[in-house]
């Protein structure tokens, strides 16, 4: 019986080999370092943190780029649960959030690339615009200072951060954010919003 279930296990483990192998040959050409793409909370982001910052040990990136890194990979995801429109959970409840979204590191020409995709409501897509062209368009003394007096002045009502995440995921990266807004079919009060920051 125990023969018959190693190989079985073993039978099983080839299969999934197998059926997988395609994506991990497309994240091997593309240099990922890490992946998700599903339902976040605070939970699983405290879970995909550990295993980031395993990943990013491991994978030789020196301290000061894995604090940039890291940094900027809490972020986003915090903005995942915080913004995203996809939620198992009512937007009412104060905490345990449960919203769908994705994120991704991966290394390109000798730079880190953290992207981050996720549906927010249309109505808020010029806002969201307007602060992320007033970002891009800062030099870094500009960036820090803003950051300072973001953390002293009073979160605006419906804000979780009032542009904190967008500032540090600009002060840590090497390249102005780049942003998209892609309309969905199927839903015509949501957008997709993707978020890209190089290091």
């Amino acid at each position: 019986m125990t023969a018959a279930l190693s190989a079985l296990s073993a039978l099983s483990a080839v299969s999934i080999d197998k059926e997988y192998e395609p994506f991990f040959a497309m994240a091997r050409e593309r240099n990922v370092i890490f992946y998700y793409v599903g339902y976040f909370s605070q939970n699983i982001i405290a879970a995909m943190s550990d295993a980031v910052r395993l990943q990013l040990t491991v994978s030789g990136v020196d301290g000061a780029t894995r604090r940039r890194l890291f940094s900027s990979f809490v972020e986003m995801a915090q903005n995942i649960v915080h913004y995203s429109s996809d939620s198992l959970t009512s937007s009412s409840q104060a905490e345990g959030h449960l919203r769908h979204g994705s994120v991704c590191i991966s290394m390109i020409d000798e730079h880190y690339r953290l992207m981050c995709s996720n549906p927010v409501s249309t109505a808020r897509v010029e806002q969201l615009r307007g602060t992320l062209e007033r970002v891009r368009t800062m030099t870094l003394d500009e960036i820090k200072r803003a950051y300072k007096e973001t953390l002293r002045a009073e979160v605006p009502e419906g804000s979780k951060g009032a542009g904190l995440g967008f500032l540090t995921m600009a002060r840590d990266a090497s390249a102005p954010l780049e942003y998209n807004f892609q309309p969905i079919d199927s839903d015509p009060v949501s957008t997709m919003f993707q978020l890209v920051a190089t290091i």
